[in-house]
């Protein structure tokens, strides 16, 4: 897949486990950019690079909130995840991007968007128990979301595009 844009918002917390286990899979999407945001939940994906002011509205809509991530999760593809608690702030600002970019496809129209940390993927080695057992130490994840990055994902060249800050 060639790179794309995605407009996210990261989760400090678990920054280090998740840039550890990308780097497991795929080095090239490990990022050089100190304000890269490996841990996130996806606002919206693909984002068009040309969207900027719809970027700085869609943040300036939503106020600052608190989140809570500690429950593991899969979808029926096989994505290991934590579900951000509560994860009203998150559909908001994704109900907010869908209706200042109506022609965007959500994951190009693969999947309808549900707020959620990626940690894996079910595979060898790889299950709901042992992904819980990896993280365990570091939950319940605790964040205050305060603003948005615009970030575009290419092996060897991710990085943060914009920044737009949440209401305060």
């Amino acid at each position: 897949m060639p790179g794309h844009a995605v407009l996210l918002a990261g989760v400090p917390p678990l920054e280090d486990w998740v840039r550890e286990r990308t780097a497991h899979y795929d080095a090239g999407f490990v990022s050089a950019d100190p304000a890269f945001a490996h841990a996130h939940v996806t606002v919206l994906a693909p984002f068009p690079l040309e969207a900027r002011g719809p970027a700085a509205a869609i943040a300036s809509g939503v106020s600052a909130f608190d989140v809570s991530l500690a429950r593991v999760d899969v979808f029926p593809d096989g994505v290991v995840h934590l579900v951000p608690e509560p994860d009203d702030g998150f559909r908001a600002l994704t109900d907010a991007a869908r209706r200042l970019l109506p022609d965007v496809q959500p994951y190009w129209g693969r999947f309808e968007p549900v707020p959620h940390l990626t940690l894996d993927r079910l595979g060898p080695g790889v299950t709901v128990e042992s992904t819980r057992d990896a993280v365990a130490h570091l939950l319940p994840a605790r964040a205050r979301v305060t603003e948005l990055l615009l970030t575009w994902w290419e092996s060897g060249d991710c990085r943060v595009l914009g920044r737009f800050p949440l209401r305060s």
